[in-house]
């Protein structure tokens, strides 16, 4: 009985080890588009102009057609990069 309970005490302990591992405590909340700064292949989804429709197919280096989302008020910190903001229709 004794040999149960320290195997059950040490699967939880290493189930609550693992779980925090994956945890991010610093995750951002809000995330923002950000054109002029992925590198070919490391785009995240579609490309602006329509080129293409998937992420990782960008083909040059800072092209303002793709973007990867960065935490808020990242982007424009960042060398080249531009916020891409949805213009409303008219």
């Amino acid at each position: 009985m004794a040999n149960k309970t320290i195997l059950s005490a040490a699967l939880i302990s290493v189930a609550a080890a693992s779980s925090s591992a994956f945890a991010v405590p610093d995750a951002p909340e809000a995330w923002e588009k950000c054109t002029g700064i992925a590198k070919a292949g490391q785009n995240d989804c579609g490309a602006l102009d329509g080129s293409h429709s998937c992420a990782g197919l960008g083909k040059e280096e800072a092209s303002e057609n793709e973007w990867v989302y960065v935490p808020e008020g990242t982007c424009e910190k960042l060398a080249g990069g531009k916020v891409y903001q949805v213009k409303p229709a008219k």
